[in-house]
């Protein structure tokens, strides 16, 4: 293990360079200086500091304030020739001389590609016997709350090691919520709104803001994946776009399918939620979404920014500065996520501090 620690990312493949542009910046603001590791469509962006060592980065780094990382495993080394007759007995040493033990929890990945992906049966063969030695060894408890151990393989003879704090981290393997598509939803578009809701509200916001009695409007909602999504948590959905509905929604009475131009149709009363994944401008839809909340339309909103080919990183930073220049009036939170499910678009969450 002759590798410097520092901050391992995964990332949507194709995206390594706005992720280590990202991770460079967010470093910078936080005094570190440093280089990155982010081979092109590999799903993961190393950032070694130069200065502040990897463990006072873990203190000053938040997770929320990334966008295009599903995960910050901090403190990672990277051990590059475990022998494949015996990769335990090195991990384990590895663990003790790096991290000392004390891990709640246990996270055997690779990065989110098809080769990596082959790795799969030697993890689920490899991984129980690695958790037995590991609670042998005492290095590893049974504490939900304690510094979780990540393991990223590259391939049979190589991995990182890591940890993540529990509340500065995706809590999920790889950072990816594993959802099922409901057969009912006329979309597969539905799972961006359910891992959306999932990854960016908290459990009290989903216990009071996603419940029978709440009210949403769903701009360009045609066929209808997330107005079914909104309807699964009981609210009741304006449906606004000129093309057709599922007809499965259409015969729900919580659902109000109105056609009409959805950049510019605003209700009459104020709803709690605006939902809203049309194929536009991305500067446009900021726009739009903070008109709905600074006009008192509606008290929440979730949304997805199509983002262009070149110069992602840019197009999000326009975007940022509408909402936040629109918004400066009014005590708002802003946070964006690529979401697993997204693609070339990240999903933005605007709300109420209060």
């Amino acid at each position: 293990m002759n590798h410097p620690p520092g901050i391992l990312l995964y990332c949507r493949p194709g995206f390594e360079g706005e992720c280590a542009q990202e991770i460079t910046a967010l470093a910078a603001e936080a005094g570190a200086a440093g280089y990155v590791r982010a081979k092109p469509a590999s799903g993961l962006v190393f950032f070694a500091p130069y200065e502040l060592s990897a463990g006072q980065l873990r203190r000053r780094l938040a997770f929320r304030d990334l966008v295009f990382a599903r995960q910050m495993i901090h403190e990672a080394v990277l051990l590059d020739a475990l022998p494949t007759g015996d990769r335990i007995d090195p991990l384990l040493a590895a663990v003790r001389s790096q991290f000392g033990g004390g891990f709640g929890t246990l996270h055997l990945e690779t990065a989110d590609t098809s080769e990596a992906k082959e790795l799969g049966g030697f993890l689920r063969r490899f991984g129980p016997a690695l958790d037995s030695a590991l609670r042998k060894a005492g290095l590893l408890r049974n504490d939900p709350a304690a510094a979780r151990l990540h393991i990223c393989f590259l391939g049979s003879a190589a991995a990182y090691l890591g940890v993540t704090d529990v509340a500065n981290s995706s809590p999920w393997p790889m950072g990816i919520p594993r959802l099922r598509m409901p057969r009912q939803a006329p979309s597969r578009s539905t799972l961006k709104l359910a891992e959306a809701f999932a990854v960016m509200l908290t459990p009290e916001e989903r216990a009071d803001w996603l419940r029978e009695g709440r009210t949403a409007c769903d701009l360009g909602a045609a066929p209808g994946g997330w107005t079914w999504q909104l309807l699964h948590h009981g609210l009741h959905v304006t449906a606004i776009d000129n093309g057709a509905l599922a007809p499965a929604l259409l015969a729900d009475d919580r659902v109000d399918h109105l056609r009409a131009d959805g950049l510019h149709w605003r209700p009459r009363r104020p709803v709690d939620w605006v939902v809203c994944d049309m194929v536009e401008k991305p500067s446009r839809i900021a726009e739009l979404m903070t008109e709905w909340l600074a006009d008192g339309h509606a008290a929440r909103a979730i949304f997805n920014l199509k983002l262009p080919m070149k110069k992602r990183r840019e197009a999000l930073e326009t975007c940022t500065l509408i909402l936040r220049r629109r918004l400066a009036a009014v005590d708002f939170r802003l946070d964006m996520r690529q979401l697993y499910h997204d693609r070339e678009e990240v999903t933005a969450y605007l709300r109420p501090v209060a």
